[in-house]
């Protein structure tokens, strides 16, 4: 049976990262990226499909748990009859860009605590069994072009295709573990002193958590936002500065239902929003590194211009289906790469300029590459911002006129103007003001409705969308114009379920898929952002506490909400979902905070 996710906790290096759940068991973890097949697939499937179990022998132990403060070192505590242990987790960071190690220490706290081992791994998804063979300090396992080290002193016995060990700790004694990954025809390292690797990563931990900016109170909300920030960080891919979405796939956005997609890629639709997090917080090198990725991520000839790309920048994310894997809860299928890479979205070309905009405006490093870039682009842009497109949200139904996807082209040229007008940058502004003006003309005829008085998903629907919560935010009209309050008010009655809001209805939308729409995170603080813009500041904290009592013991969100099962679901933890949080949070602590920054494009403040 699967577990939930509230379940898991998030380890990771900025290569790869792994889902430790709270029996001691990690069910999930790719190698030696983000993106590679996983090693570990309980997730999608049972132990059979790969684990790493480490957790008393005795069954009724009590458990609780925590991230050793302000780092991404999990502490988890058992308590049995005997005695208490606890169980560290950690993957050390590492110059080496394919040098991945898990590394776990089980510590004796008081009394005598029997613990239990149970390896089993599988490559490929949960599909190859390795070769296994015995070493001196543990064992080596091999299948193709994969290799693993197990590094412990504790006597391993072999049977039934996995590794199983049975210790004894008492206090003060230390037992550790170490799996390293390294490419099968490449040697072998180690990490040779664990406890001291384990402080030097809590060390890094902790002085990167010193640079956030936090203009409240060090309470539960100032806890609530970096841990988020920690989790964005967990979710970067170091070598590139490419962030990913989520470092999970196919876990389903409804338990047993087929909305199932691969998150392990990095999305342009967020890049704005991501930015503003970043720079809010004070983590510019961050910005930059995000920044620097986009720019190399989308060059190539502007009509190329993608909706996501991989960890690396790279183009090609087919969508392949993997037949052995039973799913999450049997949500079928499970999927690597994700079809949407090739799907048609106007909406990116708004959110890559405004990106690199916001850049400038907040004083990183000028390059004119960046601005002969944003100039290319809007070429293309010009005579295409009339082309139906699949939509923020990715429909794949039929392609239309999505508002929101004209609104983030008037952003677009918006931008360039500004640019122009504030940097003294060259380009035919005259040109870029005309369209700025007929878009807005176009999205007001058409994507507005006059009898009910609200913005509407697309040109000639009466469905709603939550992105159109955004049109405030980016400063397409004001929060107090009758018709951006009309449209809040249609979405609290069309979208909002048990106090939480969907992205569309799927009565009313044709998605192309099967199945509800379940609520969306980032949608629910956008929501309680619009509140802020609108100076209902009493609405936007009960739903912000609310969102924040949804987060699990550990502080993690996934993608979306059950609001009748009570639990997470989707892809898991999710980036867009925490950089909702972050950027409410600051909302509500500023007078200015990210939303209005970003509608009257002034520089975030760190």
């Amino acid at each position: 049976m699967s577990k939930p996710l509230e379940d898991y906790g998030l380890i990771g290096n900025m290569l790869s990262a792994a889902l430790v759940a709270r029996d001691g068991s990690i069910d999930w973890l790719c190698l030696p990226h983000f993106d590679s097949p996983a090693c570990f697939a309980a997730l999608l499937g049972d132990q059979r499909h790969g684990r790493w179990r480490i957790a008393p022998h005795d069954k009724d132990a009590a458990v609780s748990r925590r991230y050793v403060p302000d780092t991404a070192v999990l502490e988890t505590r058992y308590e049995t009859a005997s005695g208490a242990a606890t169980l560290y987790d950690f993957m050390p960071l590492s110059d080496d860009d394919e040098r991945v190690d898990v590394v776990r220490v089980v510590r004796g706290e008081s009394g005598h605590v029997q613990m239990d081992m149970d390896l089993v791994l599988r490559f490929n998804y949960g599909q190859a069994v390795p070769w296994v063979r015995r070493r001196d300090y543990g064992l080596s396992a091999i299948a193709g072009p994969d290799a693993v080290e197990l590094h412990t002193p504790v006597e391993l016995e072999g049977h039934d295709l996995k590794t199983t060990a049975r210790f004894s700790v008492h206090e003060g004694r230390v037992v550790p573990f170490t799996l390293s990954y390294h490419r099968s025809h490449r040697t072998p390292h180690f990490v040779p002193d664990r406890v001291e690797s384990m402080d030097r990563t809590i060390s890094w931990w902790q002085e990167w958590a010193k640079r956030c900016h936090w203009d409240g109170p060090a309470d539960a909300r100032r806890d609530a936002v970096l841990r988020s920030l920690i989790t964005l960080k967990l979710l970067t891919f170091q070598p590139t500065g490419g962030i990913i979405a989520a470092p999970t796939t196919s876990l389903p956005e409804a338990l047993g239902g087929n909305r199932n997609w691969d998150y392990r890629h990095c999305w342009l639709r967020d890049s704005a929003l991501t930015l503003y997090a970043l720079l809010n917080a004070g983590y510019r090198e961050e910005a930059e590194a995000w920044r620097q990725w986009l720019l190399r991520a989308v060059a190539g000839h502007p009509d190329q211009l993608q909706i996501l790309y991989g960890i690396a920048g790279g183009r090609w994310l087919p969508e392949l289906e993997i037949p052995w894997l039973p799913g999450y809860a049997s949500s079928l299928p499970v999927r690597s790469g994700n079809g949407a890479s090739g799907q048609n979205q106007l909406d990116v070309y708004g959110e890559l300029i405004e990106t690199l905009y916001a850049a400038r405006v907040a004083d990183l490093a000028p390059l004119a590459e960046a601005w002969r870039l944003q100039k290319v682009l809007l070429e293309p842009l010009a005579r295409r911002w009339m082309d139906l497109d699949h939509g923020i949200w990715e429909v794949r139904g039929e392609r239309r006129a999505f508002t929101h996807s004209r609104l983030m082209c008037w952003v677009a040229f918006d931008r360039a103007v500004k640019g122009c007008e504030r940097f003294g940058l060259k380009g035919p502004v005259a040109a870029w003001r005309r369209l700025r003006e007929q878009i807005r003309a176009d999205i007001c005829e058409h994507g507005y409705d006059a009898e009910r008085g609200c913005f509407v998903q697309s040109y000639g629907s009466a469905a709603l969308d939550a992105s159109l919560l955004l049109i405030p935010q980016v400063g397409f009209l004001p929060a107090d114009d009758p018709r951006v309050a009309g449209t809040v008010r249609a979405i609290e009655r069309g979208l909002l379920h048990d106090g939480l809001l969907r992205r569309y209805s799927t009565d009313h939308t044709d998605d192309g898929l099967e199945g509800e729409e379940g609520v969306f995170l980032a949608c629910s603080f956008w929501l309680a952002d619009a509140y802020v813009m609108q100076g209902r500041l009493d609405d936007a904290e009960r739903l912000f506490e609310r969102l924040l009592s949804l987060r699990n013991d550990l502080g993690l969100l996934s993608e979306e909400y059950d609001v009748v099962r009570r639990r997470l679901v989707g892809n898991f933890p999710q980036g867009f979902s925490h950089i909702g949080l972050v950027n409410t949070a600051y909302n509500l602590s500023r007078a200015v905070g990210p939303a209005r920054q970003r509608a009257e494009q002034d520089a975030p403040r760190a």
